[in-house]
């Protein structure tokens, strides 16, 4: 619940912005792709951990909001990540890049599954799983809330699940905001005592 989200977090840090995939560093751009693969859908799972005993409406919805989250998100980067630095590798050792340009700009421009930058809309996958993980995150703090964990870590778990939505991008900040916030969250949360929230009841014949 804290190491996955945590590396994702400092391996955001890393993470390129591009404004021509033709001139990516690929060493570093198809190491990161390959790693953020199996680290989006163990943060999803840490997110889902944080809620795992939990019943309710929130609980529920902060499943099955990372479930769509680990989805298209992994759908979404394979495309505009991996499928576009293999294009870019494959343009740079045939000789004749610019062939490729075509081909590559069609997947980094797709308007639901790219990855370019200034498009009139954002790829319709990554704003799919921005919102997803930004629901199942303020889900998880409401549930989490319910159960007696402090307003502090509650509300960076929430308040950081929009940092991808905010700055449009899963790079530098927005990936180490939404995932560092869930890192420490967790971590704030697991090492808080339990302060079950109890409503009042009344006696019968309590004044």
């Amino acid at each position: 619940m804290v190491l996955a989200p945590g590396a994702l977090a400092v391996l955001e840090i890393f993470h390129p912005h591009v404004h021509d995939p033709m001139a990516l560093d690929l060493r570093l751009w198809l190491t990161i792709h390959y790693a953020q693969m199996p680290l989006f859908v163990l943060a999803a799972m840490a997110m889902a951990c944080l809620v795992r005993e939990h019943t309710g409406v929130a609980a529920a919805l902060c499943r099955v909001a990372m479930f769509v989250f680990a989805v298209s998100y992994v759908a979404f980067d394979t495309a505009a990540g991996i499928v576009t630095g293999v294009l870019v590798q494959a343009a740079q050792v045939s000789g004749m890049p610019e062939l490729w340009r075509a081909p590559i700009q069609a997947v980094w421009a797709h308007p639901i599954l790219g990855g370019a930058p200034g498009m009139p809309a954002p790829p319709v996958l990554a704003v799919l799983g921005a919102v997803a993980w930004s629901l199942g995150a303020v889900c998880a703090a409401i549930s989490l809330r319910r159960r007696g964990a402090g307003w502090g870590p509650c509300l960076l778990l929430a308040i950081s699940s929009f940092g991808i939505a905010v700055f449009q991008t899963h790079a530098w900040p927005g990936g180490p905001v939404t995932f560092g916030g869930l890192a420490v969250a967790a971590a704030w949360i697991l090492r808080q005592p339990r302060q079950p929230v109890l409503a009042a009841v009344s006696a019968p014949g309590a004044g």
